[in-house]
């Protein structure tokens, strides 16, 4: 299904950032198996989220992972967390695979 068409102007607004995982807890309140995840964004800081992803990740798998994410959205709770980031992957049937960059980059650089 495609979405309804958007302008430029609206996809600028969108601040999607490249970052490090730096933590990765269990998260033993969420409805669905998930993670609480520490991203390191360089000098935009560090940022939370929960992600919904252990079924093709494991905690040692995440740790120091370059993953891409959405960042000025506004927080949401969810359970007893409050998730301060929106990391990307593709919805493959009930897994999400992360998206990554092939080559290295800076914390915090935008992607564009």
């Amino acid at each position: 299904m495609i979405k309804e068409s958007i302008s430029f102007e609206d996809f600028q607004k969108i601040d999607i950032r490249i970052g490090t995982i730096i933590q990765v807890d269990t998260f033993p309140n969420a409805k669905v198996p998930a993670y609480q995840i520490l991203i390191n964004f360089g000098a935009l800081g560090v940022k939370k989220t929960s992600a919904q992803i252990t079924s093709l990740y494991t905690r040692k798998e995440l740790m120091n992972k370059k993953v891409i994410a959405v960042i000025n959205f506004e927080p949401k709770q969810i359970a007893n967390f409050i998730s301060e980031c929106l990391i990307l992957g593709i919805q493959n049937e009930k897994d999400v695979v992360l998206l990554q960059s092939h080559k290295d980059a800076l914390n915090g650089a935008k992607v564009s």
